[in-house]
């Protein structure tokens, strides 16, 4: 149920307009510093260069007109700071969201369940364990520290012994009925909104 609506808050926030945005960018920040403070600094620490690279290109390299009149040759665009605060802002909100959902599910279980939701699709050729397995492989990494800090991922040396080294293991669950109620209901709200059934 969970996933479920992480899901379908993520997707809602790619079309937000730039003011309701804003209000969940805002609702999110509050509740990541109040449910899942520590994990939520980590991991806008990891993004934070994410970010700045979308500000930087988003602002310095869109056309419009400039946001310094005095310094035209060096200045941002408006439209370009828009844009970046708004791809940096859906990028947060997202990344807030995640932090939330791990403050409540384990890794295994976050895994476990989007292994669930994905099964049915096996029938049309998606690989879904071979996907569950690697979303397990980058989330240990993500959770885990190297020695040394990030210059650690660089080392040719590094030491794959300990946690990197435990055997990866999915657990099968089985959707209940109201969640696969609510997984109908979910995509057929999306697909009126896209329009499919005008």
């Amino acid at each position: 149920m969970l996933i479920l609506l992480w899901m379908t808050g993520v997707a809602v926030v790619q079309f937000l307009s730039p003011l309701w945005l804003f209000a969940t960018l805002v609702g999110c920040a509050f509740g990541a510093w109040w449910f899942a403070p520590l994990r939520s600094l980590r991991l806008l620490r990891r993004v934070r260069f994410l970010v700045l690279a979308i500000l930087v290109l988003f602002a310095g390299f869109t056309p419009g007109d400039a946001l310094w009149t005095a310094f035209q040759s060096v200045s941002p665009s408006r439209e370009g700071v828009m844009l970046a605060a708004e791809h940096a802002g859906r990028l947060l909100a997202v990344v807030l969201c995640v932090a939330l959902l791990l403050e409540r599910l384990s890794v295994n279980r976050l895994v476990s369940g989007l292994y669930a939701l994905l099964q049915p699709f096996e029938r049309f050729g998606l690989p879904t364990e071979r996907l569950a397995v690697r979303l397990m492989l980058v989330l240990r990494y993500v959770e885990t520290v190297p020695r040394g800090g990030w210059q650690g991922w660089l080392d040719d040396d590094i030491d794959l012994d300990g946690d990197f080294a435990e055997p990866v293991v999915i657990g099968r669950e089985c959707l209940a009925g109201r969640e696969i109620a609510l997984l109908v209901l979910l995509a057929a709200g999306g697909m009126m909104w896209l329009g499919v059934w005008r």
